[in-house]
C-alpha cells in the first residue's frame, strides 16, 4: 500500500497554511516529517485523516483518491496517534486498545469475540500485557503512548499517521516508542511521524521531510535532508552533525552549538 501526497495545498477555509507539497509512504517505510511550530505539520495530517478539506491537489491510496472516502473507509486505511490523549472517564487499558475497533463495527454494534481478539494480539505485540487491567489516566505518559499505538494498531490499517509520538517523554521511553516504530514497519505498515528532534529521523527512517516558514519544501533521503544547512534554514541556529561508528554501523547525530 501507498500513500501519496501530490501538488497538495492545505488550510483552514480559505487560508492557505501549506503550498504544493508532494511526498509519499508505502508499506515498510517510515517518513519523519521535521520543522518548526507553526509551519502546518498538524494541519497536514488533519487533511490526510481528512478532518480538513484539501485546498487543491491530490492524495491517493494506492493511486484511488480518498477525496470521496467515508470517513469509516478512511478510518480503515489510516489509523492515527496524538501526540496526547486523555478520555473523559477512567477506562482500563483494554478498553482503549479496543477503541481501535470502532471502525470495523456497525453502528450501535458491540465488539465481537474477534474484535476483543485483534486488541489482545495488538497489547502483545507492543509488549504491555502487563498493563491490560490497568486505568489509562493513572500510568506514565511512556506507557499511555504505547496504548495508543496499540489502539492504532488494533484498528489494522496499513498506513499509521503519528503526530510527535515521542512528545513529553523521558529519554528512556522515547527510545521505547522509536523502537517500537521500527518494529511496525518491519511488519509492513507504512509509517508517517512528525517529530522536533533531528536524531530520530537518523535513528528510524526511511525518508525524511523539512518544512520550513518560508514555505519550503524538502524531502528525500535522511542523509540529503537532514543536513547542517538545512536544518539552520529551518530553525535559525547552527548544529554540526557527527559520525559515530557502533560495531561498524554508522550512527548520525545533530549536535547543537550554543556559541
Amino acid at each position: 500500500m501507498e500513500l501519496i501526497i501530490q501538488n497538495a495545498s492545505c488550510g483552514y477555509g480559505t487560508k492557505n497554511i501549506i503550498k504544493d507539497i508532494s511526498v509519499s509512504v508505502k508499506s515498510g517505510e517510515i517518513l519523519c516529517i521535521l520543522g518548526p511550530n507553526g509551519v502546518g505539520k498538524t494541519t497536514l495530517f488533519r487533511t490526510i485523516l481528512g478532518f480538513l478539506k484539501l485546498q487543491s491537489g491530490e492524495i491517493l491510496l494506492d493511486k484511488e483518491n480518498i477525496r470521496t472516502w467515508s470517513k469509516k473507509r478512511l478510518a480503515k486505511a489510516i489509523s492515527y496517534v496524538p501526540q496526547e490523549h486523555t478520555p473523559p472517564f477512567p477506562f482500563i487499558v483494554f478498553d482503549v486498545v479496543l477503541m481501535g475497533r470502532t471502525a470495523h463495527l456497525d453502528m450501535f454494534a458491540s465488539p465481537s469475540k474477534k474484535d476483543k481478539e485483534i486488541a489482545e494480539q495488538a497489547i502483545d505485540t507492543l509488549n504491555i500485557s502487563y498493563l491490560k487491567n490497568r486505568i489509562y489516566t493513572e500510568i506514565s505518559g511512556g506507557e499511555r503512548q504505547m496504548v495508543l499505538i496499540a489502539r492504532s494498531l488494533a484498528q489494522q490499517a496499513q498506513i499509521m499517521v503519528m503526530d510527535e509520538p515521542t512528545s513529553n517523554l523521558d529519554f528512556g521511553n522515547q527510545i521505547r516508542v522509536l523502537q517500537q516504530i521500527n518494529n511496525l514497519a518491519s511488519k509492513g505498515f507504512g509509517i508517517i511521524m512528525t517529530s522536533h528532534f533531528p536524531d530520530h529521523a537518523f535513528l528510524c527512517s526511511t525518508k525524511a521531510a523539512l518544512m520550513q516558514k518560508n514555505d519550503k519544501f524538502i524531502v528525500g533521503n535522511v542523509d540529503d535532508v537532514i543536513t547542517e544547512d538545512n536544518l539552520k534554514s529551518a530553525y535559525g541556529v547552527n548544529v554540526k552533525i557527527i559520525s559515530i561508528n557502533v560495531n561498524g554501523e554508522i550512527i548520525k547525530s545533530v549536535v547543537p552549538l550554543l556559541n
